[in-house]
């Protein structure tokens, strides 16, 4: 018996006169590729894990797109019924052995929900698995009991298991600029990325509130969207957060209501009945740490807790941009010795955060030294977001508006002499602009490491020096360092991991472009493929360079193809850090 269902395409509905589409697939091209792996002849398949809304199902239907696969799903409803989750598949009433005997014939199977799976359901799985009948392709969520049939899957080493990680800023960034169509400035990609946590779901639900609502505001100087202010109650909001705010317990409920609004501050445990701290502890909705402060577990729920208070309530217990000046003056000064010593890991700065959500005005000072930490760490949108913050204070700032500047320079927005308003005066640009000798004996440390490494031309000193850079949170030097690893390095195989080091880091950089890293191997390639390349860089499809070229399209497939190869690049993705773009972009 051969079974052949399609997939099918989900819709979202809105309204009776309206069905959102779900928004583009992004990001995720290494997990993708993973799952298509083993989905391959000769493989028995994969289970996929991961937290509730971070885009399981999702994924593995852009996997099987394009194939011959039966989807199959378990419900809480039918948990009861005996091969539920199989009964479009399978006879009224059936053995095991039978059900396993029926599905030989199906070549892929998707199981969705498996931790939902009947017991018999659950089996069936398990039999398949454990028989090789089908290819299996299984999600399960994390933090809720699975039938035993289905977790022996990987406990048992039947299947390897992909524990699917929340989406990372860099790939949340990108998905929202697909899923919107609108670009959004980095501040508010990042409290996006902060409130939602990896909840793609979520996610979708609070961009749309926003939008709908009218709570985005026009960046002018930036061409994006800001959100500030209050967060939206919305059912998906409400949904994710019922298990704190229906609370029966009044005390319970007064003191989670004291901690959102004592943020940005932290209280002491002190402050608070210890017997409700213990039972808020034992549900997760509280973080005790060693010094006794208590804090809300989850960035979500003190926004939520004070969207859901009445006014009188929220007049009575709110805090005052006044009221946390001591505290941002000494989050301020942190910052900036952080920077001073270069080491920017693990950064932490809630009451500069608060001040920017709640739309409060951000002095210029704080700003620029939060912009200077961005742009430390690689991040060069975030820290020309910064930048403008502070410029909207205090117009005339000037270490906002040289944040603004230096930001602008490494990055892809820069134009043709921009790399001039590197910072001239700092001797470790000029080892990032390949001219070591003129820093000679002016740096120290891990500096002076990666000067005297360029200029004896050590491959595997670059390397090593760049695993320094990039444990102190240098995320853009340490890419630099790796390209310039690429050049230096004599055996070819050094080289390709370097490189592919290198974009890596690049991708997390939000668009740097520094000299270290434009062009970066583009000699390896032969003269059609470096026109190729710097076509697909440039954005053009395989088709549009094709008809450009008059070549055909399997012709500059192939191409694309072997430059990846010699590139070590894993798609288009990744060729705006490895090509110099001309300055008139192609049409």
């Amino acid at each position: 018996m051969s079974i052949r269902t399609p997939v099918a395409v989900t819709t979202f509905e809105r309204d009776a006169k309206t069905l959102e589409l779900p928004w583009p697939f992004t990001g995720r091209d290494d997990e993708l590729e993973l799952i298509r792996g083993a989905l391959a002849a000769g493989r028995h398949g994969i289970v996929v894990t991961g937290s509730a809304g971070c885009g399981k199902t999702r994924l593995v239907t852009e996997a099987v797109r394009g194939t011959d696969c039966v989807k199959v799903a378990g419900t809480p409803e039918a948990r009861a019924i005996p091969f539920a989750a199989f009964s479009h598949l399978l006879p009224e009433t059936v053995t095991l052995h039978r059900a396993v005997q029926l599905l030989s014939g199906v070549r892929l199977l998707l199981v969705d929900d498996a931790h939902l799976l009947d017991d018999a359901s659950a089996a069936l799985v398990h039999q398949l698995a454990l028989h090789g009948r089908a290819r299996l392709l299984v999600v399960a969520t994390d933090g809720h009991p699975a039938p035993g049939a289905v977790s022996r899957l990987w406990t048992g080493e039947l299947l390897p298991r992909l524990a699917l990680d929340p989406l990372p800023r860099e790939e949340t960034a990108q998905l929202l600029t697909a899923g919107t169509g609108a670009g959004l400035e980095q501040l508010t990609v990042n409290r996006l990325h902060r409130l939602c946590g990896g909840d793609l779901r979520l996610l979708r639900d609070l961009v749309g509130a926003v939008r709908e609502r009218g709570l985005l505001t026009r960046v002018e100087d930036a061409d994006a969207w800001a959100w500030r202010g209050p967060l939206p109650l919305t059912a998906t909001v409400r949904e994710r957060t019922a298990h704190l705010l229906d609370r029966g317990c009044p005390e319970e409920r007064e003191t989670l209501e004291r901690l959102a609004f004592g943020e940005p501050l932290v209280t002491d445990m002190d402050a608070f009945d210890l017997r409700v701290l213990e039972r808020l502890e034992a549900d997760g909705l509280i973080r005790i740490d060693d010094r006794g402060a208590v804090r809300l577990a989850h960035p979500l729920h003190g926004p939520v807790l004070r969207a859901a208070a009445g006014r009188l309530r929220a007049r009575r217990l709110a805090r005052t941009p006044e009221q946390c000046g001591p505290a941002l003056d000494a989050e301020t000064a942190g910052l900036a010795r952080r920077a001073e010593l270069a080491d920017v890991r693990d950064v932490s700065a809630p009451v500069g955060e608060w001040l920017l959500d709640e739309g409060m005005p951000v002095p210029a000072g704080h700003a620029a030294v939060r912009a200077r930490v961005a742009r430390l760490r690689g991040r060069l949108r975030e820290a020309a977001a910064w930048a403008r913050e502070g410029l909207r204070t205090a117009g005339d700032d000037p270490d906002c508006r040289r944040e603004l500047a230096l930001a602008a320079a490494q990055s892809e927005d820069a134009g043709p002499d921009s790399t001039a308003a590197l910072d001239a005066v700092e001797p470790y640009d000029a080892v990032r602009l390949g001219e070591p000798e003129r820093a000679a004996g002016r740096l120290d440390g891990v500096f002076a490491q990666h000067a005297d490494a360029l200029a004896r031309g050590d491959g595997p000193a670059l390397d090593r020096v760049a695993e320094a850079l990039q444990e102190r949170g240098l995320v853009l030097f340490a890419a630099e360092a790796h390209a310039q690893a690429v050049r230096a390095h004599r055996d070819p195989r050094a080289a390709r991991t370097s490189r592919t080091r290198a974009v890596a880091l690049a991708r997390r950089c939000q668009g740097a472009r520094t000299p270290a890293l434009s062009g970066l191997v583009l000699g390896e390639l032969t003269a059609r493929q470096r026109q190729i390349v710097t076509l697909a860089a440039a954005g053009l499809s395989n088709r549009e360079i094709a008809e450009r070229l008059t070549l055909s399209v399997r012709t500059v497939g192939n191409h694309l193809y072997s430059a990846y190869t010699r590139l070590g690049a894993s798609d288009r993705a990744a060729l705006p850090w490895l090509v110099e773009l001309p300055t008139a972009q192609p049409a």
